[in-house]
Formats: structure tokens, sequence, C-alpha cells
């Protein structure tokens, strides 16, 4: 059986990514998109520390620590995936504008197209083989096919039945998530998941990153005289990311080999499934930190 399901590791990873994003695409019209020219300014300093702030900072992290191999790569990989349909939903119980972290996660979606191979290969050639070439076309075209497709799908789901469109939504998430128990059942029988050959160190490397991003947006915001559930929004697109993309990029191009010791891309996986629970718990803490204060 986890023979199975590291032969079909791709597909898995695919399949979650695809029941993800349409079940996004069914909460998005085009006016989410139109709310850019609406908070321009809000917008822009949440893409901003997305595409730019975000890889800085983890490259920082990555030569401070000296990471290298997987573990290097996983940091890689998290630092080129935009923010993931969650971060909506922790943005609603958080009190913060939901507007701005649809219209953020929506942008941020269509422009990793482009900007996760640009990312990925500035942060990830030094770790590589000195034959390794980036599949930028490879990982644009995933992204269109299990990513922006599913996502226009979705929106079109939406537009065409109103009506069912929250109850297909739930089903897409649920579905996904369910997927993605199915890895990490997958990988823990095939032996590719070991905390201990992953290491304390490394465990509490990515809790370091964990923190360090569900803290990054705020000095922007009061640098940049946010408002708070402005700040809010860009905090929780910073901080919880589309760990259902790294798993896609991961599987594409470092495939698990059935029979094969893989130390590299079990690593990669490690990290992104780790900081992916992580996420949940920081974004789960940041919810309760705002409506407290809020309360008061």
């Amino acid at each position: 059986m986890f023979e199975f399901y590291v032969q079909q590791e791709y597909w898995f990873a695919a399949i979650q990514l695809i029941l993800a994003m349409a079940g996004m695409g069914a909460t998005l019209t085009g006016k989410d998109f139109k709310d850019v020219l609406v908070e321009p300014k809000a917008v822009s300093i949440g893409l901003g520390i997305q595409l730019l702030v975000v890889p800085i900072t983890i490259l920082i992290l990555i030569k401070l620590f000296g990471l290298t191999g997987g573990v290097a790569v996983g940091f890689a990989l998290i630092a080129a995936i935009p923010g993931g349909a969650v971060s909506n939903i922790f943005t609603h119980f958080a009190n913060g504008n939901i507007a701005l972290s649809i219209s953020v996660t929506a942008i941020t979606t269509l422009a990793c197209l482009f900007t996760t191979p640009l990312i990925l290969d500035f942060l990830i050639a030094p770790y590589m083989p000195n034959d390794f070439e980036m599949p930028a076309a490879k990982i644009a075209t995933e992204i269109a096919f299990c990513l922006l497709i599913p996502l226009f799908l979705g929106m079109v789901f939406l537009k065409l039945f109103p009506d069912y469109a929250e109850k297909f939504s739930k089903f897409c998430i649920r579905g996904s998530l369910f997927v993605i128990v199915l890895i990490v059942i997958g990988s823990l029988g095939a032996g590719r998941l070991d905390f201990k050959a992953f290491g304390i160190v490394n465990i509490a490397l990515v809790l370091l990153l964990t923190i360090v991003l569900a803290l990054l947006a705020r000095p922007f915001g009061k640098i940049f005289s946010l408002s708070q559930p402005d700040t809010t929004a860009v905090e929780m697109e910073v901080s919880v990311r589309s760990v259902n993309l790294g798993l896609l990029i991961k599987a594409s191009l470092f495939p698990a080999v059935v029979g094969q010791a893989d130390e590299f891309g079990d690593n990669v996986l490690f990290t992104l499934l780790l900081y992916g629970g992580l996420q949940l718990i920081a974004g789960a803490i940041l919810i309760w930190w705002h409506r407290k204060a809020s309360s008061k």
C-alpha cells in the first residue's frame, strides 16, 4: 500500500492542490480583484512583503544558520509559495480585512506563475548540483493546470451555481485536507517522515521560521500606518502559506522512488509538512490575540 503512495506521490500532491484551489475559487468573484483599486496602499504593501520581504528574510535565515540540503530547499519552497485559502478564513476569525486578504491571496496566486520559479531559482541554486537547471517552464505549467485553472473553474461554478457554491467549496477544501492526511500517512508508512533523522535542531529551526513569519508583517503595518484590520490581513497572508503548492513542486522536483532512500527529498517534505502544521497553530494564536485585543 505504501509503495503505491510512493509511486503516485505526484498525483496525490496534484489532486490535493486542485481541490484546494477549486474550493478557493468558489469563494471569489471579479469584485475581489477590483478591491485592489479601492485599497492600493494596503494591497501593495501586502504584495511587497510577500514577494520581496519574505524571500529575503528566509534567505537571511538560511545563511545565518548555515542551512543546507533538503532543509534549505524546504525553506526556499516556503518562501516561493503564496498565501493559501486558509489565510482568508483566519483573517475572518481574527477580525481582519477579508477583502484585502482575498485580494492579496488572489493576486499572489496569479503572480506565482512567474514569481515562484524566479524565487526558487534565486534561493536554491547554491544547494543543487552544478548541472541542475531550474525547470521554470515545467513549474509554470503545473501551476497553471493545478492551481490557476481550478481557481478559474471554481469562480465559474460560483457564477453559474451560486446557491451550491458554498457547499462545493467546503467539499473541495475538506477533500484537499483529507488528501494531505493521506500524504502524511503514506509518507510515515513509507518511512519518509523520520523525526529522529530530521533532528531536533531542524525542528527548532522550522519553528523559528514559523514565529518569524507570524511576526514579520506587524512592523511594516506600523511603519506604513496600516489600520489594524489591514495589518491583521497581511499578517495572515504572510504566515499562512499555500503548503499545498509546495508539496506539488516538491513531488515534481524531487520525486520519491520505490526502494530508494532519499534523505534530501524527505527533508524537503518534512520541512513543508512541519511548517504546514505549525502555521495553523501560529494562525490560531494570532486569531486569539487579535480577538482579545479587539474586545478591550
